[in-house]
């Protein structure tokens, strides 16, 4: 549903989404449409696209929102939307507001159409004080918000894994290798409830009651031109080239249904009470629970994408059962060199070898994973790195969301996602899936002679076999399993 200038619920079809969307729905039975957007440029040319279609409300809510190029593009089009009478709410975790940035909050905050709320913020917003709130509160401000939407006038929402910034949306040195989707229907519906339960819990706190110095309207003005400034020489860039290209932008131009699969879907997410509750609190209402039911029900294959991926032994154990009952799992997660977060690894290696025990086939991404041909030459080079959190079930249904196979995103974060029964859908991530762990892509893991670990590639002519983690360099190698030895699952 959207709403109108007032706040109130808007007649159905009384926008050009509703009233494109509307007839869609119905002639699918009532069913919910998906596309799933498997690379960065799709995933920018849809929230660019939905911003620009907005005529009453935005409702953004994001774990980080970088204001690198692609942050500042979406954010002079979230300014032109306003200023055309959209209301614009953004809902951001606080881990990433930084001092630096918290005086552009407050810039676009000031907007009359734009209203910020910073989820669980610090109080003490720079220098020392912060630094000591961290420590003496850690257990407080350690408790983030890892949802990642973006609804547009109630009626069509992107969700899933990415947050906005260059690396995740096809422009950054840092090649995230991602999955969003794009939906419309009755999923909008429950990712506006979800958003409006997260902007009016106690944790969600108006940037405009923070401890920081407002701007002058002078400022503002100027760093507005400055924006516009910036955005405007991107029009020619290559990178608004390659937009143009992508996929979902020539099916836009073309005039064609941009939904591919229409299919029964629910939206799952943790509530944000999650955050009032003693960390590693497990509720049958989370959505890790959620999500481990479908595992437990799948039949005969359980794909599994999760950079971050610390299963700990509740998740061993649901694997072993899987694989018991005659299920294949396979698991892809990046290898030590191509995580951005090699702490997590050194949680993630001591599941390793009972996985494989278990005839769990493991791969690990490679750092210098080919880029797919729509983002070459866009930046000089670029390292990959995975960060999708997607899960196939017997090729017959998908969740896609923000949430990790890790005890943070479980137990510690709040976390959103869609499970979708769609065959279709679950076969394109299937096949994303296999071009993911393709030789020349990924590392597969095995058990060799005494029960060493090997990992097993091609360089594209041979087949090629390292013992040691491939390609991570000697300090990352010894970090990681000097860190492996602590209790440090609930952290990471």
């Amino acid at each position: 549903m959207g709403y109108d200038e007032a706040g109130s619920p808007a007649r159905p079809g009384s926008t050009r989404l509703g009233s494109r969307l509307e007839p869609l729905v119905v002639s699918h039975g009532g069913r919910s449409g998906f596309r799933l957007l498997a690379n960065g440029l799709d995933a920018f040319v849809a929230r660019a696209g939905l911003i620009e279609l907005a005529e009453r409300t935005l409702d953004l809510q994001y774990y980080i929102f970088h204001r690198d190029t692609t942050g500042e593009i979406i954010v002079d089009r979230l300014i032109a939307a306003a200023d055309r009478g959209v209301r614009v709410r953004l809902l951001l975790d606080d881990w990433g507001t930084l001092e630096k940035q918290d005086v552009a909050v407050m810039a676009l905050d000031a907007h009359p159409n734009i209203e910020i709320r910073l989820f669980n913020p610090y109080v003490h917003r720079s220098g020392l004080a912060r630094l000591v709130e961290m420590v003496t509160r850690f257990a407080r401000v350690n408790r983030r918000m890892h949802n990642k939407q973006l609804i547009a006038d109630g009626s069509a929402v992107v969700l899933g894994g990415r947050n906005i910034g260059d690396e995740y949306l096809g422009l950054g040195e840092l090649d995230f290798q991602d999955v969003d989707v794009l939906a419309g229907g009755p999923v909008v519906h429950e990712s506006t409830e979800i958003f409006e339960a997260y902007w009016h819990s106690a944790f969600a706190k108006p940037a405009a009651t923070l401890d920081a110095a407002a701007p002058s309207d002078e400022w503002r003005d100027r760093q507005r031109q400055a924006l516009a400034d910036r955005t405007r020489q991107q029009r020619e860039s290559p990178y608004a080239r390659a937009l143009a290209q992508s996929p979902l932008a020539q099916d836009l131009r073309a005039g064609r249904d941009v939904l591919v699969h229409w299919a029964d879907a629910r939206l799952f997410a943790d509530p944000p009470e999650k955050l009032a509750q003693p960390a590693g609190t497990r509720d049958p209402h989370y959505l890790g629970a959620h999500v481990a039911v479908a595992a437990r029900a799948t039949k005969s294959e359980l794909l599994i994408v999760s950079p971050y991926f610390v299963p700990g032994k509740t998740g061993v154990a649901t694997l072993h059962e899987r694989r018991a009952s005659g299920a294949t799992v396979s698991v892809l997660t990046n290898s030590l060199a191509a995580t951005d977060v090699w702490l997590v690894h050194a949680g993630y290696r001591k599941y390793r070898k009972a996985l494989l025990r278990d005839g769990v086939r493991l791969y690990e991404l490679k750092a210098d994973a080919r880029p797919s041909p729509a983002h070459r030459g866009l930046v000089g080079s670029s390292r990959a790195s995975l960060h999708g959190k997607t899960f196939v079930f017997d090729r017959r249904s998908v969740f896609v969301g923000s949430m990790n196979l890790d005890a943070r995103s479980i137990e510690q974060n709040t976390e959103d996602g869609l499970l979708i029964e769609s065959p279709g859908l679950a076969g394109e991530v299937a096949r994303l899936f296999e071009r993911w762990t393709a030789a020349a892509v990924s590392y597969e893991v095995r058990l060799g002679d005494g029960g060493r670990l090997e990992w097993v590639t091609t360089d594209g002519t041979r087949e090629e076999r390292f013992t040691t983690e491939p390609a991570a360099g000697l300090w990352r190698r010894l970090g990681a399993a000097a860190c492996s030895y602590l209790p440090i699952d609930w952290l990471i």
